[in-house]
């Protein structure tokens, strides 16, 4: 198992996927707590801790019990594969719909969210349908001097899914300062989108986002379940071109290839979002999105923003690990 990077992430070492981790090589496996806390990159206290916690949150009961095993072996797969400090794989869920998927991996986001947040945080959070679905799971204690920035525009007619609501909920409950990204998702010109940067004051929305201590972001494929194309943000025959251009994946109106470069369309240039190469510079990136569908573009995402917490689903999981073994047998 591969050691993860926590040295500088302390606040993100109590989330209920290290505890379940933890607790499956001790109870499952048989490992002793100093095999354990080698195999996880912690002290014994830790594992000791971590131990306690999970009994006294009957995780071990609930969870171990129903055969969670996988989900780890597919989490410490993909923290191996991509070098991320932590992935949370969930189970599927038996309804296999793009809004069933959402609200199950939103839901683990959401619990995750919990746990890390800590006082004196500026978050930068996109938005989609597994940002809006964590919300059900958020539950933290109230926090002191957060920021909550949005990193990109709105729309004006609203479907299933509204930016300004989940930037503003989420703000709420954890007692944070609001900064809204108040201007469309999309403008007509380069030059206006400058002009509502420079002179309408969003520029303290970028100011904010090159020090942000965590982002939490999510991706969608490019494909009849993308909610830019189900919610109407854009046309089908735009969503043609931009597959002829090489697009695999959405992440905040951005559009990449599967390397994860922008693809040479327009709409890179007029999107109203926080600049992805700003993004990368966050402290702590966590990136959720599930269904096997949305791999590449995840894989996409990884690429080009880079990866500390990843939450998605075990289809997704291991159509990831499949991607990447492909990727590096084409090497050999």
């Amino acid at each position: 198992m591969a050691k993860l990077r926590r040295e500088t992430h302390t606040a993100f070492s109590e989330a209920a996927s290290l505890r379940l981790r933890a607790a499956w090589l001790y109870y499952n496996q048989g490992l002793t707590q100093k095999d354990v806390a080698e195999r996880l990159g912690v002290s014994r206290s830790t594992v000791i801790r971590l131990l306690d916690e999970a009994m006294k949150r009957s995780e071990v009961q609930i969870w171990i019990s129903e055969g969670v095993d996988t989900c780890i072996e597919l989490a410490t797969g993909l923290e191996k594969a991509f070098g991320l400090d932590e992935a949370v794989v969930i189970p599927a869920p038996r309804d296999s719909s793009a809004e069933a998927l959402a609200t199950a991996v939103g839901l683990a986001l959401g619990q995750f969210l919990s746990e890390v947040i800590q006082n004196d945080m500026t978050i930068g959070v996109g938005w989609g349908r597994t940002m809006t679905a964590s919300l059900a799971g958020f539950r933290p204690p109230r926090r002191e001097n957060c920021k909550v920035v949005s990193l990109l525009g709105g729309i004006v007619a609203v479907h299933q899914t509204n930016p300004i609501d989940y930037t503003w909920r989420l703000a709420s409950q954890l007692n944070a300062e609001c900064y809204m990204f108040l201007a469309p998702l999309m403008v007509d010109t380069v030059e206006t989108k400058r002009a509502l940067i420079e002179k309408c004051g969003l520029k303290t929305i970028y100011d904010l986002a090159e020090n942000l201590d965590l982002a939490v972001v999510s991706c969608g494929d490019i494909g009849p379940h993308s909610t830019s194309l189900s919610e109407g943000f854009i046309a089908k025959a735009e969503l043609q071109r931009l597959i002829a251009a090489g697009c695999v994946c959405d992440t905040m109106f951005n559009f990449l290839d599967e390397n994860g470069r922008s693809v040479d369309h327009a709409l890179n240039e007029r999107v109203m979002s926080v600049d992805l190469d700003t993004l990368k510079k966050a402290r702590h990136i966590v990136l959720s999105s599930g269904g096997a569908h949305r791999a590449i573009a995840i894989r996409a995402t990884i690429r080009r923003i880079g990866c500390n917490t990843l939450i998605t689903d075990e289809t997704a999981a291991r159509e990831l690990l499949r991607l990447e073994e492909s990727a590096n047998a084409r090497l050999v």
